[in-house]
């Protein structure tokens, strides 16, 4: 129970004082925040125009280069929770009114204000205590919402001044929750491997311990959220078919069928039986009432929703890595809209990488030529590329830049409560004569 031992302890020295804000930037453990200078320049996280998917993923990349997740993520998460609790024993931040104003060049009454937050975090200079909202500021709020996955504009909107007024505490309880759920993770990491982590809603590419692609993705919807998991991929499948889940064609499938009989046809789907033989669909009961005894299929094309390419990647939940017909939903923040998969931004250049090995053969130019002819093809991987789907609100990259994001799915309290319960348990076992030996 190393980790019970860390989180007691972070949790300890948030408990002795006020909560104001969260802080971004560590020196390790039990460690003031780092000063703004050490910090990158602004201009290394604003973000390029982002109208394709090359320039999104390219823009992506340009934010860092260092992984979520490698050998001493949980190590590191350990420093951040000691510094918080440390941060907020020497009295943590400001509370920000909610109905402050700030414009650039603009003198307001919480301008200081904002300053104090933002040095006390790590992200403006000791020496810019005071003055208005001028460029230093700006970079500074740059700083903190290319860290919160806020579009890191410089503009305190309301999402980011929420951001900047969620307490150390809830701060700590992230690190908390991360590092447990890392301390259940068993990943074998190689010298190639491919994480998303699904409240960031991006993947990254890693290559001796360094990202060397970055994507946008679109996972799991919050009523059906993606699984955390670990698994290797083994192929990459151009112009693929998709076969419905039966959950969606109970549901989704029926509904439609019921207002719309043409509704197969138009989709380019067809129903198949336990032998892969087509079903007139005339046939079928789509009341949604019972489990369907058969298959939805969708063609490959341009109308499929897996899109050009599919990346298989075995697991008990029978989710994948794969492509979209509707890529403007990768210019979205908000991208949690999926069935469980995960659709990956500028796919067919993660394939590329992928594929590597098989070079000239299956090299971007190949790729997108196949997927021109509208024939399918399955390339198996000549060795199996690790991937983890990972679950971090909160962590510490080895620049010492903590990254937070949103608790999408509500995980975080019910990890920490369920881990509370358990510790609880076994501190009372220790004191029973019956389960001591549960305690050991």
């Amino acid at each position: 129970m190393r980790t019970t031992t860390i989180i007691a302890i972070a949790t300890m020295l948030a408990s002795g004082s006020a909560f104001g804000q969260s802080t971004e930037t560590t020196t390790g453990a039990g460690a003031s925040a780092k000063p703004a200078a050490t910090a990158p320049a602004a201009h290394a996280i604003k973000p390029a125009a982002a109208s394709t998917p090359e320039s999104r993923s390219a823009a992506a990349l340009a934010l860092s280069h260092e992984p979520t997740y490698d050998e001493g993520t949980a190590e590191r998460i350990k420093q951040a929770a000691l510094s918080y609790g440390d941060l907020a024993v020497r009295g943590g931040w400001p509370t920000i009114p909610a109905d402050a104003k700030f414009a650039s060049g603009v003198a307001g009454p919480n301008d200081d204000l904002l300053r104090k937050r933002l040095i006390v975090t790590g992200d403006l200079a000791e020496d810019k205590a005071t003055g208005p909202f001028d460029e230093a500021v700006v970079e500074g709020v740059m700083r903190f919402q290319a860290r919160h996955g806020l579009a890191p504009t410089g503009v305190v909107t309301p999402r980011t001044l929420t951001a900047l007024n969620i307490s150390v505490q809830k701060r700590i309880k992230q690190l908390e929750a991360s590092l447990e759920r890392l301390d259940n993770m068993n990943f074998s990491f190689g010298q190639r491997y491919v994480v998303v982590n699904l409240p960031a809603a991006f993947a990254e590419a890693i290559e001796n311990d360094k990202v060397v692609r970055r994507y946008r993705v679109i996972v799991g919807k919050t009523e059906k959220p993606s699984p955390t998991l670990t698994a290797e991929i083994t192929s990459v499948n151009l112009n693929p078919t998709w076969t419905v889940p039966s959950s969606i064609s109970k549901t989704e499938i029926s509904a439609h069928m019921r207002k719309d009989p043409g509704y197969l046809a138009r989709m380019h789907m067809e129903v198949l039986d336990a032998h892969d033989a087509p079903i007139d669909p005339r046939s079928i009961d789509w009341s949604g009432t019972r489990t369907p005894n058969f298959t939805v299929r969708q063609e490959s094309g341009t109308w499929n929703a897996l899109g050009a390419v599919k990346i298989d990647m075995p697991n008990p939940y029978s989710v994948y890595m794969h492509d979209t017909n509707q890529h403007n939903l990768f210019s979205d923040d908000y991208r949690f809209d999926s069935h469980g998969c995960s659709r990956v931004d500028n796919v067919r250049d993660l394939a590329a990488w992928l594929l590597q090995e098989e070079m000239p053969k299956w090299n971007r130019a190949a790729i997108d030529a196949a997927i021109a002819t509208g024939a399918r093809e399955d390339i198996t991987l000549p060795k199996k590329v690790p991937v983890a789907w990972i679950y971090l609100t909160a962590w510490m990259t080895r620049d010492q830049t903590i990254q937070f994001r949103n608790d999408i799915y509500d995980q975080d309290e019910q990890l920490l409560e369920a881990t509370a319960e358990e510790a609880a348990f076994f501190g009372n076992a220790g004191n029973h004569p019956l389960t001591a030996h549960l305690a050991q």
